[in-house]
């Protein structure tokens, strides 16, 4: 193989002269991924869950609104997604939102498109989980908490969701594994998360196989500590009987 490894590469002084190495490059693109990755968590898991619940009550219009909501953002690809939320959302708000939204610095508009666009992306499986989840918890349970005085949403509170988040932990795990992997895309409208860094010092160092190694190892690092985390929160909470439950 005549190719020149030199993984030195990485801590030289980059070549536009700014006082960094090519690590500090991707050590910046391993933080703005992380950041993403846990923001699209946060909001994703709010949505998600608001969306599943009114999925699951008995009323035509929330089942409809909501049903809508999932089967556009499940069923149309992430990166047409991305790009309207970039550079056509903008242009089709009212004069002032756009003007406004324009007004942020380059940074901060792809992260905030990135951040709204993986989050609705996300928060539309979410929903779908949210309410397999409900639906597997036998009717017997919602009955009961009627039947003692408690109110929809306090049975919502106290029974249904409590067991719900129980049984879906392992799905959730892999949406939130799927998350990191998934802003990637956010590259194509600009923003310098990993994958962008990398091609960065490809391009100015031509050495691609160090350079996605190196962002290889990033993905890892955040999933396998995702997904440890994960295993010992399933451990604690999983109750006898259901999904991912022993025993």
């Amino acid at each position: 193989m005549s190719y020149q490894w030199d993984w030195g590469i990485l801590f030289s002084p980059v070549a536009t002269g700014e006082g960094s190495t090519y690590f500090d490059w991707l050590l910046s693109g391993f933080t703005v991924t992380l950041v993403l990755t846990l923001c699209t968590w946060v909001g994703a898991t709010v949505i998600g869950v608001t969306l599943g619940v009114f999925r699951t009550v008995p009323n035509p219009a929330c089942t409809v609104a909501t049903s809508t909501y999932v089967a556009i953002f499940r069923n149309v690809p992430l990166i047409v997604q991305l790009f309207t939320w970039y550079f056509v959302v903008p242009e089709i708000l009212p004069s002032a939102a756009g003007d406004w939204l324009k007004s942020f610095s380059p940074f901060n508009q792809f992260f905030a498109c990135s951040l709204v666009c993986l989050s609705l992306f996300t928060s539309a499986r979410i929903c779908e989980q949210v309410r397999s989840a409900i639906d597997a918890i036998p009717v017997g349970q919602y009955n009961a908490g009627l039947a003692i005085g408690l109110t929809r949403f306090q049975v919502y509170r106290h029974v249904l969701l409590p067991v719900g988040f129980r049984i879906i932990v392992p799905p959730l795990t892999s949406e939130f594994v799927s998350v990191s992997k998934n802003s990637a895309v956010a590259s194509t409208i600009g923003l310098a998360e990993l994958s962008a860094q990398a091609q960065h010092l490809v391009d100015y160092t031509a050495h691609s196989y160090e350079a996605f190694i190196a962002v290889t190892a990033g993905y890892m690092i955040i999933n396998l500590l995702t997904i440890i985390l994960m295993r010992q929160v399933e451990k604690a909470v999983r109750i006898p009987g259901y999904l991912g439950a022993k025993g």
